[in-house]
């Protein structure tokens, strides 16, 4: 799983957790390195202090000697009376002496000879340990997986003329201090698990706290719709970047309820301008015929015509008729404009359809309803005017030459409320499902296209919705669908 795909709470966890355990490791690195670092100063500084010691045991031994010191006599003065392995054993340090070419002359351990000490020494150390101002020589070697600390320097007569080399090979015993560093280490770890435990808690609360405010935030951004009235966020003590994101998105809320309002009020002028043209338009549509058939009359009027009555009564079934056009236009625009009441009132849903299908009083309207009784919160009136327009659009889409059939049909589904009313009319092409709940929309010859409009405004304005499906050719089913409360 990526680390960008996790919850910013989750990897404040994780990162602090990880922090910890990196700051361990790191230390208990560094702890390693430095004690190594301390072991080996350690052994070089004892080996140089023993070397010092045995230096001037050596030079005690030279000057008591009745040995003439010279480079010859340097075996016998160190064998006389075993004077080497006293030195040795007083220092606890094997002790090898070589003349100036690098020839082995004496050694206070035998059998050291044989397995661990070089005859001859080699040409780099004779030639490094002559041209080093100190006169001392220092190599690191290991032999049979012991690890040796070697020194090379003179041994010199009263004149400071060199007489031999001294050799001290330095066994680096790290028994000692690996133990103390192992004890050390136990201890730091029981430290560190105590510490991690700690960290934890701590990266988990503090975490917690970190993103609270932020969660409060999306939250109520995931809240935040242009339809409707978004809250503010308040928030408690919080950073001061998290301030900064809370009155940025505070004046964001302000700027888009002053940017929907703006819009909602352009839309509705939009629309009422829309419709105001529709309406002219409508309305001019039967003025037209009205005034030529007024025009006609008063040219072709003739007191005296036998026919006089018959045109008089013709005139004025056309104007009738055009007038009803009007009044049906007039009608349809008022009932589109005047939104539904929120007025809920109990009542039997089965029987207010039952009035509402009384109206049309038609053979051919079948009405099957399931219950005799089905209560729910609703308008009487709205929910006429639902059904009466569903009915009337199911009737206009049945065309001339076939027997008209239309069922509506009452029951519910869970706790809705369905009303079905489904026709065997022409049915809804394809291009015009997503236009049949749009204002003005109509296959019709006459009428404005604002029934089934009127009719989704009503519905969802009770929390409700309206759906259909079609067939071409073969009949449409509406399908009302509204809570009981």
């Amino acid at each position: 799983m990526k680390l960008s795909k996790l919850s910013l709470r989750t990897r404040i966890f994780i990162s602090m957790t990880v922090l910890i355990l990196l700051a361990s490791i790191l230390i208990a690195a560094v702890t390693i390195y430095q004690y190594k670092e301390e072991a080996e100063e350690y052994h070089q500084e004892r080996l140089e202090r023993k070397e010092e010691r045995i230096k001037i045991t050596i030079n005690n031994v030279l000057k008591s000697t009745t040995y003439p010191v010279t480079e010859e006599n340097v075996i016998s003065i160190f064998r006389h009376k075993g004077r080497i392995y006293q030195i040795s054993e007083e220092h606890s340090l094997p002790i090898n002496i070589y003349d100036l070419s690098g020839q082995l002359l004496i050694t206070s351990e035998g059998s050291f000879v044989d397995n661990m000490v070089d005859k001859k020494l080699t040409s780099v150390v004779i030639d490094t340990l002559a041209s080093l101002y100190n006169k001392r020589y220092l190599v690191k070697s290991e032999k049979n997986g012991d690890k040796f600390l070697t020194s090379y320097t003179y041994i010199s007569d009263s004149r400071a003329r060199p007489l031999a080399v001294l050799n001290l090979p330095y066994l680096e015993d790290d028994d000692l201090i690996t133990r103390e560093l192992l004890e050390f280490l136990q201890r730091l770890g029981q430290v560190y698990l105590l510490m991690l435990f700690i960290a934890i808690l701590l990266a988990y609360f503090l975490s917690k706290y970190i993103t609270r405010s932020l969660k409060t935030i999306s939250e109520t951004i995931d809240q935040t719709r242009l339809d409707k009235r978004n809250k503010r966020i308040t928030i408690g003590d919080a950073s001061e970047e998290i301030y900064s994101l809370v009155n940025a998105y505070n004046s964001m809320i302000d700027e888009l309820e002053q940017s929907a309002a703006m819009l909602a009020k352009s839309e509705r002028e939009a629309a009422w301008r829309e419709m105001a043209k529709q309406v002219a338009h409508e309305i001019k549509n039967p003025l037209t015929p009205m005034r030529l058939t007024v025009q006609s009359f008063q040219r072709k009027f003739d007191p005296n015509d036998d026919n006089i009555f018959q045109k008089v009564q013709e005139y004025s079934d056309t104007l009738i008729q055009q007038i009803d056009t009007m009044s049906s236009i007039a009608s349809a625009f008022s009932n589109f404009a005047q939104m539904p009441a929120q007025k809920s009132e109990t009542l039997d849903v089965v029987k207010i359809v039952g009035l509402a299908l009384d109206i049309f009083n038609e053979d051919y309207i079948i009405f099957p309803s399931e219950k005799e009784e089905i209560i729910a919160k609703f308008d009487r009136t709205q929910l006429i005017r639902v059904v009466t327009n569903l009915v009337k659009n199911g009737i206009q889409a049945i065309p001339e030459g076939r027997t008209p059939k239309i069922i509506v049909d009452v029951f519910t589904e869970n706790d809705n409320v369905v009303i079905t009313v489904a026709d065997n009319g022409v049915g809804i092409s394809e291009e015009n499902t997503k236009k049949v709940f749009e204002p003005k929309f109509t296959t019709k010859t006459s009428g404005m296209g604002l029934g089934l409009a009127m009719v989704k405004n009503i519905v969802e304005t009770y929390k409700g919705n309206i759906t259909f499906t079609s067939q071409e050719e073969k009949g449409t089913i509406f399908k009302v669908r509204f809570p009981k409360e």
